[in-house]
């Protein structure tokens, strides 16, 4: 028997109850397996990234879910290899994203710890933009769509005008049209502290 000749043994009222839930159902089926809630904003956050090396038990790059202090990132890598009086009030200093902390051990036994930033191909891995009036023709280069001639024109425009002023002028460059800024931009930032 065709399908379609047993529906005619459903009323129109049976059809219109049968149709509501199979739409049902299939409502179901979609909430439950396929439509991924999207957070909330106090779900979401921003990963902060520091990388420990040097004199620490476990020197790695680590995931804060807030900015951390100098002393969370070090207790994160498992604390020096050696035990250190540390009451240094910088040991509450914050970190921000993008930190590379290097502890050594100086000559006279101290332990000095430096703070700068991590290489750029790192920064790239985890989506940290690299400040433009800082980065390298080396580091230029890692970005899509950038090779040396376009890297030497930044640097060479950043040095005519004493710094970048901001991402977008990166427009003012030949060989940088919005296609390719557009592209690119989000790659780049310009950071007001020195």
């Amino acid at each position: 028997m065709p399908f379609s000749n047993r529906f005619q043994y459903f009323s129109i009222g049976q059809q219109r109850i049968l149709l509501v839930l199979a739409l049902l159902m299939l409502t179901f089926l979609y909430f439950r397996f396929y439509h991924k809630p999207s957070p909330s904003p106090e779900q979401t956050f921003k990963e902060f990234v520091v990388e420990v090396s040097g004199e620490v038990q476990k020197p790695g790059i680590y995931l804060f879910e807030k900015p951390p202090s100098l002393r969370e990132a070090i207790d994160r890598a498992g604390g020096f290899k050696e035990a250190v009086r540390s009451d240094d009030p910088a040991s509450s200093e914050i970190l921000e994203t993008g930190t590379l902390l290097l502890i050594q051990k100086t000559p006279d036994q101290q332990i000095k710890i430096n703070i700068g930033r991590m290489e750029a191909n790192k920064l790239l891995v985890f989506s940290i933009p690299l400040d433009l009036n800082r980065v390298s023709v080396e580091e230029l280069c890692l970005i899509p769509g950038i090779g040396e001639s376009l890297a030497r024109e930044i640097i060479a425009y950043r040095q005519r005008r004493k710094g970048f002023a901001s991402v977008e002028a990166l427009k003012n460059i030949k060989g940088i049209g919005e296609k390719k800024y557009q592209s690119m931009k989000r790659f780049f930032t310009v950071r007001t502290s020195p």
